[in-house]
Order: structure tokens, then C-alpha cells, then sequence
């Protein structure tokens, strides 16, 4: 990297920025909700709706048979519709998808 010109220096730089708005963009997110929310008198954490999505099967309740982090690429493309990826009920929701809110259960009972 001994002859690097402007435009890849700009290149990086962009890669650098496209990189970080990416990752900090669902806390960025969170915390515009959560002021919206409160702005509107509801409750920060889940607007009144009292549950909250779980954070390990993301509110569907089940979870792949052979993990979260697994990814096969060429069985993802090589899949046909007969073939169904093996799925078991989430273990720290009990398979429901959510939890009560601790915000609005601390409130109410209270």
C-alpha cells in the first residue's frame, strides 16, 4: 500500500462510515422509539402493549433445530419446498415469542 490515491483513502472512508451507521443504527432506532413513546405518555419499553417481543427467537417462538447462528449457504440455495428446516420451541419464552413487559407489571401492581 505503498502508492494509495485519494480515491481509495475517500473509499475507505466511506466503507468506514456506510459500516458504523450500520451497526449503530438499531440502537439509534431504540432510542428515537423510546422517545417517541414517552413523548406520547406511553411506556418506554413497549407502547402500552404490555409484552416484549423475545430476544432469542425475535417473537416467533421457535428456534432453528441446529441453532441461531447456523447458515448453510449451499442448502439455503439448493432448498426445495419438500425439504422444511427442523424448528423447536424457543426455551426462554417457553415458545410463546414474548414476555410481560417489567415495566408496566412493576406499575401496575404497584
Amino acid at each position: 500500500m505503498e502508492h494509495i490515491t485519494a480515491s481509495e483513502v475517500a473509499g475507505f472512508g466511506v466503507g468506514t462510515l456506510l459500516l458504523c451507521a450500520t451497526i449503530a443504527a438499531p440502537k439509534v432506532d431504540a432510542f428515537i422509539s423510546a422517545s417517541q413513546r414517552s413523548s406520547l405518555g406511553l411506556c418506554k419499553r413497549c407502547g402500552d402493549l404490555r409484552m416484549i417481543a423475545c430476544s432469542r427467537c425475535r417473537g416467533t417462538g421457535l428456534i432453528k433445530a441446529n441453532g441461531s447462528f447456523s447458515f448453510n449457504l449451499i442448502d439455503s440455495l439448493y432448498q426445495s419446498e419438500e425439504i422444511k428446516v427442523k424448528s423447536v420451541g424457543c426455551t426462554k419464552c417457553q415458545a410463546r415469542g414474548h414476555f410481560s413487559c417489567p415495566d408496566c407489571s412493576n406499575t401496575s401492581t404497584s
